[in-house]
Parts: C-alpha cells; structure tokens; sequence
C-alpha cells in the first residue's frame, strides 16, 4: 500500500481505511471473513466528490448558467471519468479482488475502478479531512475542467451556423415559440428551425441564452 500511497500523495494515519477502500465485495465475500468491502465508503466518497467538484467549478466557471454547470459537474463524476482517473492512478493493480472477478478481467472493469475510486475519496476523508480529500480530487479534476472550458463556453449558435453553411440553400431561423414568469425572472423557449423543420429547442433566461441551447440540441442530434 505503500506504493499506492505515493501515487495519492497522502500517508495514512489509519491504513485499515485505504484498506477498505481496495476491498471488492466479491474479495470479502471470498474470504468468508468478517472484512468490510468498499461500498459504504464509496457512497460517501460520491458525495464528497460532488461537493468539492460543485464548489470548485461555481467559483472557477463563473459564466456558465445553472444548467451548464450541473451538465459539467455530471460529466465530471460519471463512471467515465472516474474510470479514467483510476487508471491514471494505477488503482487496479491495488484492489482486492475475488479469483473470479480477477479472471474476468475485474481490475480493468469502469465500474469496479470508478467505484474504488469514490472509495479512496472517503478514505482520504475520514482520515485526514476535506482538504486532503479535495487536493486530491482536483489533481484530476482541475485539468479535465481545463480541457472542457471550450466546449463549455463554446458558441453553439455560431458552430450550428457553420456546418448548414457548407449545405446552400438551407436556412437557419430561431423562433420564439414561449416565455413565462414575471418580468424579473423570465423564462423564454425557443425553437430553432431549419428551412421548415424544428431542429432543436431550448430554454433559458433570456433569448440568447435559449438560442444557444437550441443550436446545441441541434448539434446533439446531428451528432455534434
């Protein structure tokens, strides 16, 4: 574990957590022991995720509207990403695997890493508190943010423009097809349509905002 250890950047006062952490419920059922597998900790560590990666992109995207920012922070936490920060990790050489699960390929699998990296999250959490649990997690999380930024603030109406530009004779028009609320908190709809046909919707705050989301549903679909 020591090895393990360094690869965090965080020596345990109370290693039976890290332990913990590596132990699969297929090992423990193995075992036939009275050993604690990692889903406890795992259902702690999504929670201690969601904190720390809520709190560093409120502060750090301050541009992004609501909905952007749970469509970031959801992309941040999935099974995907976290797969891909175990493996950055090494975390599947370390688990604690049953035979079976080790020869069924178990060590590589996205959910059991994703789920042994939540559990790490708690371990660190429970052992040290919040801030080394945060140092680590935005070790991967910060660069990942900083890859997405454009994406995130990319303009979808001026991206959707382009690609119906290379097809002449199409037309791009946004409708304003509802608002609602009063006039202080307004929520607008707007359909984008394309030569007849509605392509994409969306709402928003104001107009441009709604556009947007339209232009980006219309890129989703096709495939953008």
């Amino acid at each position: 574990m020591d090895e393990l250890q360094n690869k965090i950047s965080y020596k345990f006062n109370n290693t039976e957590l890290l332990k913990e952490a590596l132990t699969h419920s297929s090992y423990a059922n193995e075992q036939h022991k009275k050993l604690k597998c990692n889903e406890r900790l795992e259902f702690l560590g999504d929670a201690v995720l969601s904190i720390v990666v809520s709190d560093y992109i409120f502060a750090n995207c301050p541009k992004l509207p609501e909905g952007e920012l749970t469509k970031l922070r959801a992309s941040l936490v999935c099974e995907k990403s976290l797969h891909k920060f175990a493996k950055a990790l090494g975390l599947g050489e370390h688990l604690l695997l049953s035979h079976g699960e080790k020869r069924s390929g178990g060590a590589n699998r996205a959910s059991i890493l994703a789920d042994a990296f939540e559990a790490v999250i708690a371990a660190i959490y429970l052992d040290g508190g919040i801030e080394p649990a945060r140092k680590h997690i935005l070790r991967f999380v910060v660069p990942e943010i900083e890859q997405r930024k454009t994406t995130a603030f990319k303009d979808y109406k001026t991206a959707l423009q382009e690609i119906i530009q290379k097809n002449p004779g199409e037309t791009l028009e946004y409708i304003l097809v509802g608002s609602s609320g009063p006039d202080h908190d307004k929520h607008f709809k707007v359909e984008v349509h394309l030569n007849s046909n509605v392509i994409g919707r969306g709402g928003g705050k104001s107009k441009k905002e709604a556009e947007q989301q339209a232009a980006r549903e219309a890129l989703e679909l096709m495939g953008y």
